[in-house]
């Protein structure tokens, strides 16, 4: 072996001990290796400009944006809303149908994100025994279409890379269905094993909110528990004003009814869940001040406006800024937001107007702390849009009429248009870490080829596995890329095994697409460590789980999934 073979093969190894050990992320290790093969002229400039133009990676970014946009929407919060019922396999199956299915479209750390709240909040079920089948539902989803999850496409890149034309939109199909539904009934039984955690105490700073019921609304004339106002994350109804009487406790069955004010207490960052409500009105958007940029201010002890109310003062005419929600450290507030008298040291949460900033009597009354940002909702217009532009690419590109990533481009142009996103939040989702591990990967995967490395291990193979049945070759690339992927990521696992995997199927002359397909849904299959896939990290920090929880719950599914793909792929390619 050559010294340029030894030290490329020294950067890989590198990479894999830096990515299991330590604390960086994989986009530092990346792009660290990166910079050692140019220093030492393993890489070229153009190598890695050739990669970053992969069309796998394009196609992968385009729909990460397009996501990002379709997570807006009003669909996935107003079911969320509904999931949790008192009946608990009425609510695994309604939340595991949810997430499966979504996930096989949308980004599965989205729709776990989105729907960790509701879970949370639910009055009926402990959220421990419901989060780690949300993580795994979303990671199974994934599995189950070409764009489902960034590690398929990932292996994509890779395919086409090589000069094959790359997997087709239904390829994962028929192995990530069977292999998810099954793993979903196996984790309902498997239910009673999961802890069950009380609820712990989040760190967001508590605000209390208002909302208007108008006469349209569609919460009117139900009662709290039927309009799911009780799931609503990191949001609590605390009290009522009816007819100017403050009505609390709510009970599940208190009935809203047309001009209540909806007191809630909590995060105000979950405002925009409010937002979905059709005929809710949040407090600051009577006077058309709701931005997606709130201003935190504090009550100056010197404030000419204490003991005074919101109402009394003219607040919005005084400052050109509308109260969106109060906070005051040490006391629970009470009633409606215009009616409570100001203190020094009140936080303020202001929805501002234009002229907010040249008001001078503004450092006379606050101490201005700084900028929150809230998403705001989508006009129904725009929902449909999204989600009608989004499902038009989907079909299309699925039916072979339209190139994905034509189909995406275009769409994303529709919604810069639309205003359902703009050309600054493209840029702030534009997923840099992510470019860089796959550009890295990409590249590390090059140099190994470049210096002859990948040749010369498969060469040392041949005689090993010379007249052996090729598909125990795959099952020893899944069964290493599966223990990879509990250490490191799932995309870098994939990216690290594929030259590998490429390979073996052409010293064996196997069909590189089993091969191709043992990579993608084993570096998926992260169901034994919390690390290993994002969806598992939220889910762990969500409800207080121990390493011990996902290893029990886990590897039961890890084996049952390992063993459908296996006899699949088997099955079908042999």
């Amino acid at each position: 072996m050559e010294y340029q073979q030894l030290g490329v093969l020294a950067v890989f190894a590198s990479t894999i001990f830096a990515l299991i050990f330590s604390n960086q992320r994989p986009s530092t290790v990346f792009a660290l290796s990166v910079l050692v093969l140019l220093t030492f002229q393993q890489l070229t400039f153009d190598d890695i400009l050739h990669n970053l133009t992969n069309k796998g990676l394009i196609t992968l970014v385009l729909l990460l944006l397009v996501s990002n946009a379709v997570d807006k929407t009003s669909l996935i919060k107003r079911l969320g809303r509904k999931l949790v019922t008192a009946k608990f396999k009425q609510s695994y199956w309604r939340l595991f149908g949810l997430t499966f299915f979504s996930s096989a479209l949308l980004n599965n750390t989205a729709i776990v994100a989105s729907l960790i709240g509701p879970i949370k909040q639910n009055q009926y079920h402990p959220a421990s025994k419901l989060l780690i089948p949300l993580s795994y539902a979303a990671i199974l989803g994934g599995t189950v279409t070409l764009i489902g999850t960034s590690t398929n496409l990932i292996v994509d890149s890779f395919l086409i890379e090589h000069g094959h034309p790359g997997f087709k939109f239904w390829d994962f199909t028929l192995f990530g269905l069977v292999a998810g539904l099954s793993c979903g009934v196996l984790m309902f039984f498997m239910t009673p094993l999961l802890p069950n955690i009380q609820k712990h105490q989040d760190n967001f700073r508590t605000y209390l909110l208002e909302a208007e019921v108008g006469e349209d609304c569609e919460l009117v004339g139900k009662s709290v528990e039927a309009n799911h106002l009780r799931n609503l994350p990191e949001l609590f109804l605390v009290e009522v004003v009816r007819d100017g009487k403050i009505i609390a406790p709510i009970t599940p069955e208190f009935v809203i009814e047309a001009h209540d004010k909806l007191i809630f207490s909590g995060n105000v960052q979950k405002i925009d869940n409010l937002s979905h409500i059709d005929g809710l009105t949040i407090f600051a958007e009577s006077d058309g001040l709701m931005r997606e940029n709130l201003t935190e201010v504090v009550v100056s002890n010197r404030a000419q406006i204490i003991g005074q109310t919101l109402k009394a003062l003219g607040f919005r005419a005084l400052f050109d800024a509308a109260v969106v929600a109060i906070r005051r450290d040490g006391a629970q507030l009470s009633g409606k937001l215009g009616e409570i008298p100001l203190q020094a040291g009140d936080f303020l949460l202001l929805a501002t107007g234009p002229d907010f900033t040249s008001r001078h009597n503004l450092t006379k009354n606050f101490f201005i702390l700084s900028e929150q940002r809230v998403a705001q909702p989508l006009k129904q217009s725009q929902d449909w849009l999204t989600l009608g532009g989004f499902l038009a690419v989907v079909g299309l590109a699925a039916t072979d009429i339209l190139s994905l990533p034509v189909g995406l481009l275009f769409l994303c142009a529709l919604l810069v248009g639309a205003k359902v996103t703009s050309n600054a939040e493209m840029k702030r989702n534009i997923p840099l870490n992510l470019i860089v591990v796959i550009v890295g990967a990409l590249s590390l995967a090059t140099a190994l080829e470049n210096a002859g490395v990948i040749a010369l291990i498969t060469s040392a193979l041949t005689p090993y596995l010379s007249g052996t049945n090729w598909f125990v070759a795959l099952v020893v690339v899944y069964i290493v890329t599966l223990l990879l992927t509990e250490f490191v990521t799932n995309n870098a696992a994939a990216a690290l095994m594929f030259p590998f995997a490429y390979g073996l199927a052409e010293i064996l002359g196997a069909p590189i697409l089993p091969f191709a397909l043992a990579v993608a849904f084993s570096a998926s299959a992260s169901f034994i460590s919390p690390y290993g896939y994002q969806t598992n990290l939220l889910a762990f920090n969500a409800a207080q789980y121990r390493f011990v929880h996902f290893l029990k719950f886990g590897l039961p599914i890890s084996i049952v999934y390992s063993s459908i793909v296996l006899s699949l792929l088997n099955w079908v390619y042999l």
